[in-house]
């Protein structure tokens, strides 16, 4: 999609879809963060019959957000200056997502901002990610060093953890792009850190979920298109049969975490991905979607997320709650990010060329 095809109405529904998939993620990032190792008997006895209904603390605040909320901004940020390097003929996106990641892993691992760096990019600078909300390992060893895994040879090859999936959300928005150049980036992208068909295709999967409702169809078609690209990759049918899993499970009865629960933990990717798909596919808002992501006994953050990214891209930023926006950790980041993520893919020939740049905007998205 070429700027010209964007008129003002387009624009603003597209950057209120952006908004939403990456607020809606980090909502239910930070409902699940209280709660994520906790059982669903002991959630219950702890916030009553009908388990949490609004933010607990979590890492010393209400509203905190974890790592999965940590690195999907990253993943925005890697896509930007994916762009922005285009005009210097750098057109190969997994090594831009790759080096984003890795100055997301030296936030876990330094004290804070290093001013020095100058090629970090204005995200890199913000203390407020600098901050450990229990990393995943394959996270962190697949970035430990320079070799970027690759779908020939991964990192961490037996790893198929959530830590792929929960952070991929931002590949659908490139709604410029065709669904399988979405899922292939998505998978790609991925296998840096989670080497297991599972989960890297997983992530694919959500990606291309996201994508296809961010065009404006519907769940249940976007869930349809994922399985069609997933059914002629290798490695395939565990992400498949979960996306099934789901979407039967739909037809079941009425929702209940006892329900969610039925379809896994979410520890793992093919999980992670179909409760978080099942309660975006039954809520009867956001609210309510949400809540139901959360409320189980296993990766509660993780499928938060997942739900969130989903119904945010759905229905829009306007749909989230209020309440809960005002006290999310980082929004005006997140929002931040958000609108450049938009500006980008809507206006990003105006911003840069191969000879001219907008010198804020290269400021905040170096292209060295």
């Amino acid at each position: 999609m070429t700027n010209t095809a964007w008129g003002r109405t387009e624009q603003q529904d597209y950057r209120s879809r952006v908004r939403g998939c990456l607020l809606g993620g980090a909502i239910g990032d930070a409902l699940g963060a209280g709660i994520e190792f906790d059982s669903l008997d002991a959630i219950r006895e702890k916030h009553g019959p009908q388990g949490v209904t609004d933010y607990v603390p979590a890492y010393g605040r209400r509203g905190a957000v974890t790592d999965d909320t940590q690195m999907t901004l990253f993943t925005v940020d890697g896509l930007i200056r994916a762009q922005v390097r285009r005009d210097l003929g750098a057109w190969h996106p997994p090594t831009d997502i790759h080096a984003a990641y890795r100055r997301w892993y030296a936030t876990q691992h330094d004290w804070g901002p290093d001013e020095r760096k100058p090629d970090a990019g204005w995200l890199a600078r913000e203390e407020w990610l600098y901050a450990q909300r229990a990393p995943g390992n394959a996270c962190l060893s697949g970035l430990s060093d320079d070799r970027m895994g690759t779908l020939a040879e991964p990192k961490n090859p037996d790893s198929k953890g959530c830590g792929a999936v929960m952070r991929s959300a931002p590949f659908g928005l490139l709604v410029g792009w065709e669904p399988q150049l979405v899922f292939q980036l998505a998978a790609e992208c991925g296998a840096q850190t989670h080497g297991h068909p599972t989960g890297y295709l997983s992530a694919a999967a959500l990606a291309v979920i996201v994508h296809g409702v961010v065009r404006g169809e519907g769940l249940p078609a976007a869930t349809q298109r994922a399985l069609q690209l997933l059914a002629g990759r290798p490695g395939h049918e565990e992400t498949t049969q979960a996306l099934q899993r789901a979407l039967t499970q739909v037809r079941v009865g009425v929702p209940s975490a006892e329900r969610v629960a039925e379809l896994g933990e979410g520890w793992v990717a093919e999980e992670a991905l179909a409760m978080g798909l099942y309660c975006a596919l039954v809520a009867e808002d956001v609210t309510h979607g949400l809540l139901l992501a959360v409320n189980h006994g296993g990766d509660s953050d993780s499928t938060g997320s997942v739900c969130g990214n989903l119904l945010g891209a759905l229905h829009g930023e306007t749909a989230l709650p209020p309440a809960w926006l005002v006290e999310l950790e980082g929004r005006g980041t997140v929002l931040q990010l958000a609108d450049d993520f938009a500006l980008e893919m809507t206006h990003g020939a105006v911003l840069h060329t191969a000879e001219h740049g907008a010198p804020a905007w290269l400021a905040r998205y170096p292209r060295d």
